[in-house]
């Protein structure tokens, strides 16, 4: 069997976590998987071959890039297979920010903070199980050079 890579063990890693121990899409009708041609959960490189023939989503063209690709938005139609969800989605709405040392932070997703409800509690208010995992995953992404330049690039366009 292949190994998996950063991008798989990441995605696995939070595959039946979310942020509350409960359904959070309850608290806010589910808001983060509303969208439209230009609102949607950016896709990490790579994973576009998740959504090959995906019929509860599509993929568009972001208009920017990040890591020095072209940026991809998975846009979803409302209701979407858990468990085949982007990894964005899995980490909404956790957010990696990197010091002015480059030291890598978790913290709280500003683009959340219109969405989530979850947003005012910051991350003292979600499950812990979920907080470790997403660390987790955010390390396995920074060991891939791919996900480590889409993570920075995306940092940055968000401290603007």
């Amino acid at each position: 069997m292949d190994e998996m890579t950063p991008l798989h063990r990441a995605r696995a890693l939070l595959d039946s976590l979310t942020p509350l121990k409960t359904d959070c899409g309850r608290l806010c009708g589910g808001a983060c998987c509303a969208g439209d041609e230009q609102t949607g959960m950016l896709l990490f490189p790579g994973e576009e071959r998740f959504y090959d023939g995906c019929d509860f989503g599509r993929i568009v063209p972001a208009n920017f890039s990040l890591g020095g690709r072209p940026a991809l938005l998975f846009v979803c139609r409302g209701r979407c297979e858990r468990a085949n969800r982007p990894l964005a989605c899995r980490l909404f709405p956790l957010f990696l920010a990197f010091g002015k040392d480059g030291t890598p932070r978790l913290r709280m997703d500003p683009r959340s903070a219109d969405v989530c409800p979850l947003y005012g509690s910051g991350i003292a208010g979600l499950s812990s199980a979920f907080v470790d995992a997403a660390n987790e995953a955010y390390g396995l992404l920074l060991d891939d050079e791919a996900c480590a330049a889409y993570l920075r690039d995306l940092h940055r366009a968000c401290s603007l």
